[in-house]
């Protein structure tokens, strides 16, 4: 049967697509997740079940099958970026409102302009995280603030109005006016731990401490910040490390702030992982054409010289290949 339009679709399961759907079903809105394999078929039998911040087991309606989605108010996209183009697809002939994306990188916000308009796309990111277990439950561990605005720039009701219902849900939501340069920011932190978790397979207070590995997350965050610049995008700190900070200050000054939030992170949250690591020791694979090797992409269509950033792209790649 063809499921009719209902007011949020999530594409992917995981942690945070699982955390937000369950939020947002308890609040009484409707919802439905579209997943597939052991994931949907682990829903279907024992729902969404989170906890941790807080405990939630929630029925949803699951779809395994586009054909029968119709559309939805609100899509938001939460797989994991190498799927992206695949489960779009079957999608486009959807009534699709608004849709925005909290994956990780910078490609997201073309792939969903190309399916449905960019009129129709907001920005996104998550200042979230969450851990889906072995067992099918979610371990929800940090909700600061999930992001969402015009592409464009400025105010607009729609987001706000979309930010309201999440946020009036549990998940720590708000509309803001600068999308862009916080969707920079939160890839320049993510590049720079991503590339740090893989090569030392460290939680991530541990890297962020030790001077070796904080000055090669700094030159990382550097780089990225060179090339935000060339796209007129301005850093901010308001992201998970400063990036706009360390940007600019020298880089013994940067080696010291990292250092100090690594510190900070031992006391907070000793065992915190960035995705990518659970992805690494999991098995999985690893986000990377979307994410270091758009902006590797993007910096050559700019004649920029990032050579760190390209050798890790190149050496992550690898680590990724061999290891599967």
């Amino acid at each position: 049967m063809a499921v009719g339009n209902v007011e949020f679709a999530i594409l992917g399961a995981g942690a945070i697509g699982s955390i937000i759907g369950a939020h947002l079903a308890r609040s009484g809105h409707t919802v439905v997740m579209l997943a597939r394999g052991q994931r949907a078929q682990g829903l279907e039998l024992r729902g969404l079940r989170i906890k941790g911040l807080v405990e939630i087991s929630q029925r949803v309606p699951v779809l395994t099958d586009a054909s029968e989605f119709s559309g939805a108010d609100v899509l938001i996209v939460a797989t994991k970026t190498y799927g992206t183009e695949a489960a779009l697809a079957p999608l486009i002939h959807a009534r699709i409102g608004t849709a925005f994306s909290i994956q990780n990188g910078l490609m997201k916000n073309d792939q969903l302009s190309a399916a449905w308009g960019r009129e129709r796309v907001l920005g996104a990111l998550a200042n979230t995280s969450g851990e889906l277990l072995s067992d099918g439950e979610v371990l929800f561990t940090r909700n600061e603030q999930l992001c969402i605005g015009e592409l464009d720039g400025g105010e607009s009701a729609r987001a706000t109005r979309i930010a309201k219902v999440i946020d009036d849900s549990g998940v720590r939501a708000g509309a803001v006016g600068d999308i862009q340069s916080l969707e920079w920011s939160k890839f320049a932190s993510w590049a720079g731990m991503m590339v740090s978790a893989v090569t030392t397979r460290a939680v991530t207070w541990k890297y962020l401490s030790d001077p070796d590995s904080a000055l090669i997350l700094a030159r990382l965050v550097r780089e990225i910040g060179v090339l935000s610049a060339a796209r007129k995008i301005t850093l901010s700190d308001r992201s998970t490390l400063p990036v706009a900070t360390i940007a600019r200050v020298s880089e013994g000054e940067a080696v010291a702030i990292l250092q100090a939030l690594g510190n900070q992170m031992r006391l907070s949250a000793p065992d915190h992982r960035i995705s990518t690591l659970q992805d690494l020791e999991s098995g999985r694979a690893l986000e990377i054409e979307e994410t270091l090797g758009y902006a590797v992409r993007d910096a050559a269509r700019l004649n920029l010289r990032l050579p760190l950033l390209e050798c890790f792209y190149r050496m992550v790649r690898g680590i990724d290949r061999i290891r599967r």
